[in-house]
């Protein structure tokens, strides 16, 4: 562990951008924040755990939804300033209820919404 967390640069924050994607179809999840204790908590329960900027605090990823991330692998980029997450996916990944955080798409000039909720915000939170 000691050689991943060396290769990483983390910004003025201690943070670093984590990519969360499906490990088998490639499809793009979601955009996080993690710090040191985030990767460490990560690489040692094999579910993904984030920072929560607006919480400031550590961020299991479905602790209050169900809706974890198992890990299959970590990556560095190369300037080793952003992470890849390749995980397995259970129920959605986004607070919105959809599969994934990017349904919005420019087309023709507008900002279109291209995938609708699969599952109802409040049912996995209390709210959306």
């Amino acid at each position: 562990m000691p050689a991943v967390l060396a290769a990483i640069e983390f910004n003025g924050d201690g943070l670093v951008p984590a990519i969360a994607q499906q490990h088998d179809s490639g499809e793009v999840l979601m955009l996080a924040w993690m710090n040191r204790a985030a990767i460490e908590e990560t690489l040692a329960s094999g579910t993904a755990c984030y920072w929560s900027r607006s919480r400031q605090r550590l961020w299991r990823k479905g602790e209050t939804s169900g809706q974890i991330q198992r890990l299959v692998e970590l990556r560095v980029d190369c300037d080793g300033d952003t992470v890849l997450l390749l995980v397995d996916q259970t129920g959605v990944a986004c607070h919105t209820g959809r599969h994934n955080c990017f349904f919005r798409a420019l087309r023709d000039e507008t900002l279109t919404t291209i995938a609708e909720p699969l599952v109802a915000p409040e049912s996995l939170y209390g709210e959306a």
